[in-house]
């Protein structure tokens, strides 16, 4: 086996794992995780200049689109969607209410749940951001092919895959 593709133990799944990167070479801007990074950076920063014009920031836009497609109705579901703290929902859905994009409405079957629920703004708002998302994504992969498109969504889901795995593996070993 060459210096590039080291073996090492294998994984928790039995499947040998690679080792890409070394301590003694490892340079962070060569790292998928720096490039993901800088490239989630990118997107969110043209997606926030695109979103400006409406009035939404990145922290708000995310949030009424969940609302808009049903994955959340509560400030809780939406915290655990968007991966925020509920007292940063709580924080973000207030500024969210306060340019009337979203009201709150406690449940009639039990008064501790507060629904959410979208204005007619905040769908007119909703409905804009799909256009903006597909533009600029679409601008990031100028010059793919529909493969190399296929193929780097199926790179990227395993990789999210390892990592949501070494999450549960570091929350089981915390246990």
């Amino acid at each position: 086996m060459d210096e590039k593709h080291m073996a090492a133990p294998p994984d928790a799944k039995g499947a040998p794992v690679t080792e890409f990167y070394r301590a003694e070479n490892y340079f962070a801007e060569n790292s998928i995780g720096h490039l993901m990074r800088k490239t989630v950076t990118r997107v969110t920063q043209a997606v926030d200049r695109e979103m400006e014009p409406n009035g939404l920031t990145n922290a708000q836009w995310v949030p009424l689109v969940k609302l808009y497609v049903g994955d959340a109705d509560t400030a809780a579901g939406l915290a655990r969607e968007c991966e925020l703290d509920a007292g940063a929902m709580t924080r973000l859905l207030d500024r969210v209410e306060a340019k009337g994009l979203c009201s709150r409405q406690r449940s009639s079957q039990d008064r501790r749940v507060v629904k959410l629920q979208l204005t007619d703004e905040g769908r007119a708002a909703a409905l804009k951001i799909p256009e903006v998302l597909a533009r600029i994504q679409n601008a990031c992969l100028a010059g793919f092919t529909y493969e190399e498109w296929q193929t780097l969504k199926g790179y990227l889901r395993r990789i999210l895959d390892n990592a949501q795995a070494l999450a549960a593996t570091g929350e089981s070993n915390e246990k």
